[in-house]
């Protein structure tokens, strides 16, 4: 399982999963969800206190991994297979334009 915590700039918005039977889940954070009720980070997925679930990555986390080139270039330098999505979203997206970002979440919870 992997894991890894999504911002919304500087907020913690919510935790997603990608299971060891390959489910993904984005749960929104509880604090998120009672500070910011409007503030969703994709109108696909607006704040809520359900679990979304899929059986692939979330195309709005799947929009955010770079393309071309630049894939090219990620997928060699970290020896990820580019059909590794996850892992592609956790070593590319720490920093992403825009408000949201990734961080991984360790083993260790770190």
């Amino acid at each position: 399982m992997r894991r890894a915590s999504i911002f919304y700039k500087e907020l913690l918005a919510g935790i997603l999963t990608e299971t060891d039977d390959g489910e993904y889940l984005f749960a929104y954070d509880p604090s998120y969800i009672a500070a910011y009720p409007k503030q969703f980070i994709t109108f696909t997925m607006p704040v809520s206190n359900q679990t979304y679930k899929d059986n692939r990555l979330f195309p709005f986390f799947e929009g955010l991994i770079p393309e071309g080139w630049l894939l090219d270039i990620a997928s060699k330098n970290w020896k990820i297979n580019q059909n590794d999505r996850m892992g592609l979203l956790l070593a590319c997206c720490h920093n992403c334009i825009g408000a949201v970002s990734v961080q991984p979440i360790t083993e260790d919870g770190e």
